[in-house]
């Protein structure tokens, strides 16, 4: 679809027939528009796929506490792999933002909980757990991040808020870090900047990649 490289901060994205200048918000705005094009049936097996993919990987296999995100913005569904994982017997936590910092906490979810939805909205958009104090990240054995792009040195984009970097960057211990990813998200080079947290690994329907 598009074969973006990155030149004096610009983005030069091949879209249809055409290139295309842009700039690291446009780059954000063009990704998340590609990626709420998908219909909910390519979402859900792209989902399926990657919980697949995911259901022998070592670091999953030892972890007991994994953090994971609820699909809000169109990301990579989460829902077979969060049934997985709690099948398995592993505790699963849904990020919370932290008011008084803007990082995140990790609140533990059961499956009734889950299946029954008994989330609220943040006033941001995404869906929070309710009531318990949350696990700070350090606490974590493995945390799955949602992105909007990641390169080839696992530097991942995401959606502009900072929350997952700013709490990673003031961990004193940080969890195996795996981002979920469609194939079109991933791109040659993206800018490095300081407070960037890079990633482990990304799973996208077809593959693993390490870093």
């Amino acid at each position: 679809m598009f074969s973006p490289s990155l030149a004096l901060g610009l983005f030069y994205v091949i879209v249809g027939a055409s290139m295309q200048r842009m700039t690291l918000a446009d780059l954000r705005r063009y990704l998340r528009h590609t990626r709420r094009q998908l219909s909910a049936a390519s979402r859900r097996q792209a989902g399926r796929q990657v919980a697949d993919q995911l259901r022998r990987h070592p670091n999953i296999q030892a972890a007991q506490h994994i953090g994971i995100y609820l699909d809000d913005f169109g990301e990579v569904p989460t829902s077979a792999l969060i049934l997985q994982l709690l099948a398995q017997g592993k505790t699963v936590y849904l990020p919370v933002i932290r008011p008084f910092d803007q990082r995140l906490v990790f609140v533990p979810i059961c499956m009734q909980q889950y299946r029954q939805r008994r989330f609220y909205q943040h006033r941001l958009g995404m869906l929070e757990p309710r009531g318990q104090r949350g696990r700070l990240v350090a606490q974590l054995d493995v945390l799955i991040m949602p992105l909007v792009a990641v390169d080839q040195r696992g530097i991942r984009l995401g959606m502009g808020g900072g929350f997952y970097d700013r709490t990673l960057a003031h961990a004193p211990a940080r969890p195996y870090r795996i981002g979920l990813a469609y194939p079109f998200q991933q791109l040659a080079l993206l800018p490095a900047r300081p407070w960037d947290q890079a990633l482990d690994a990304v799973v996208t329907p077809e593959l693993i990649t390490y870093f």
